[in-house]
């Protein structure tokens, strides 16, 4: 057997050499790359952890004399514009909604923050345009599939992935004010603490941390699993309606905020056997006419416990309809930037202080609900930073017909949109048409009182107004890069 040469020992140690030296180097080059994106992550969020703590400890008293009223939040997933009956559906049964209708106020132009719902319930919470809070898309259960595949892509605006802890949220402030605070059903804001809803101003929460079609899938009862996956989704939607109903009437002493955050009618679709079958529009009318169903028993028990007088009651969606459902007279479905994507149905009723019978055509947008239900409990908005929504209270009772004068279209953290008045103005983007919806079209301006399904582009007929939105958007997009987490 032949002894290796020194020219082979030389170059074996050399080739050695280079790939040990590569290999250091490549490391070096993922921590340089880690620790930068670290570093860009971290300023970027623009945290201010202390200012939301100083501003929750430092709530004064209320200014109401008055027992402050109970709220119950209905918000549901991926409902249409038009899948009700007091919106003109035929198909699908809803009377109890129909009824709170008619017992209150209906909103003709109510508009979620976002196409999308995770996006949509961050404005909500926080009563700010979504980008504010960093959350601008979905998320997805931690270590999954498309959670991984978001992380490689950057998507996350730099790095979130759950509702930060500097957002003052609604029910951290109601909970620091005395009132009992409860989610049951859908939260999508972060499944990893202190993004978890009972780290957020939650005393209850009975429900999941994502869509009912996560793979995992399971219900919670504050931080533990009480319905292990799969869960039998069937059953789901009574389940939630008893479990609101156990925490509506457990402690009358102290007013109550009950965020009722139904699954439904997001894919897939389940409904209890005793409403299979029942609507004339398939499964899907099925679950409607389920959360009808639901949305009554609550009623019914807030006035056989004679708390209904005292109770702001709101129903709404979290955005437009996806595969099914019925966006009414507008164009677009959900994650769209047409009217179909974000305009919702809106109802509101507080006996004694919203009129029966109301309709109002004011823009609002489901971030208005925050200022909303502390201006009827009594307490002041922030002022620590912008709070984009206003309160509808004025408009409910009647006293307005108008809230907001602009509004802006946001599909993730891209600025597409705005609302003026009867006009809306669109950027070039990716559309919904069928043969070329790779590719972008417009810009287009639409009057939404002649043409509310978005079918004639009135730029080549008004220049001057498409020009003063697109200058509406340039200054939006301005502030924001001044600004974005608003703080003030």
């Amino acid at each position: 057997m032949s002894r290796p040469t020194d020219r082979t020992l030389r170059r074996t140690l050399t080739r050695r050499q280079f790939l040990r030296q590569a290999l250091v180097g490549g490391g070096l080059l993922a921590s340089a790359g880690s620790g930068f994106r670290w570093l860009y992550n971290q300023r970027g969020r623009q945290n201010d952890y202390a200012r939301t703590a100083a501003l929750l400890e430092g709530l004064g008293t209320t200014t109401h004399t008055e027992v402050p009223p109970n709220i119950l939040l209905i918000v549901a997933d991926d409902l249409g514009y038009g899948d009700l009956g007091c919106y003109g559906n035929a198909l699908i049964s809803t009377p109890n909604l129909d009824m709170l209708a008619k017992e209150g106020l209906q909103l003709t132009d109510a508009y979620a923050s976002a196409p999308l719902c995770s996006p949509s319930r961050a404005g909500l919470l926080s009563g700010r345009y979504p980008i504010r809070t960093h959350i601008t898309l979905p998320l997805y259960p931690s270590g999954s599939p498309m959670d991984l595949a978001f992380r490689a892509a950057g998507a996350r605006r730099y790095g979130v992935t759950g509702i930060p802890a500097d957002e003052a949220l609604l029910p951290e402030i109601l909970q620091q004010r005395g009132y009992r605070t409860a989610l049951v059903g859908k939260w999508h804001l972060g499944d990893r603490s202190p993004n978890l809803p009972n780290d957020r101003g939650f005393d209850l929460f009975y429900g999941a941390y994502y869509s009912n079609s996560a793979k995992r899938y399971a219900i919670y009862r504050n931080r533990d699993v009480v319905i292990p996956a799969p869960v039998d989704q069937d059953t789901l939607t009574q389940r939630l309606t008893q479990e609101s109903l156990r925490f509506i009437l457990d402690d009358q002493r102290r007013p109550f905020f009950l965020y009722y955050a139904q699954p439904f009618p997001h894919v897939p679709l389940h409904a209890s056997r005793a409403f299979q079958g029942r609507s004339s529009a398939g499964l899907y009318g099925d679950v409607v006419e389920e959360i009808d169903w639901s949305v009554g028993v609550l009623l019914q028990a807030l006035a056989e416990a004679g708390l209904a007088k005292n109770t702001l009651v709101i129903f709404t969606s979290d955005n437009g309809p996806w595969w099914e459902g019925s966006p009414g007279y507008t164009r677009g479905r959900k994650n769209l930037p047409f009217e179909g994507g974000y305009r919702v149905p809106f109802l509101a009723r507080w006996p004694g202080v919203i009129p029966a019978g109301q309709t109002s055509r004011a823009l609002t947008m489901n971030f208005d609900i925050l200022p909303t239900c502390l201006d009827a409990a009594g307490i002041a908005v922030p002022d620590d930073r912008i709070i984009d929504g206003r309160t509808m209270l004025p408009v409910l009772q009647g006293k307005m017909d108008h809230l907001h004068e602009t509004l802006f279209y946001y599909k993730g953290a891209n600025l597409l949109g705005v609302r003026h008045g009867p006009w809306k103005y669109l950027r070039r983007h990716l559309t919904d048409n069928g043969g070329y919806a790779s590719l972008r079209q417009g810009p287009f301006l639409f009057n939404l009182e002649s043409d509310p399904n978005e079918s004639y582009c009135q730029i080549a007929s008004h220049p001057e107004i498409a020009a003063q939105l697109a200058a509406h958007l340039e200054a939006q997009d301005a502030r924001l890069r001044a600004n974005l987490r608003g703080w003030l």
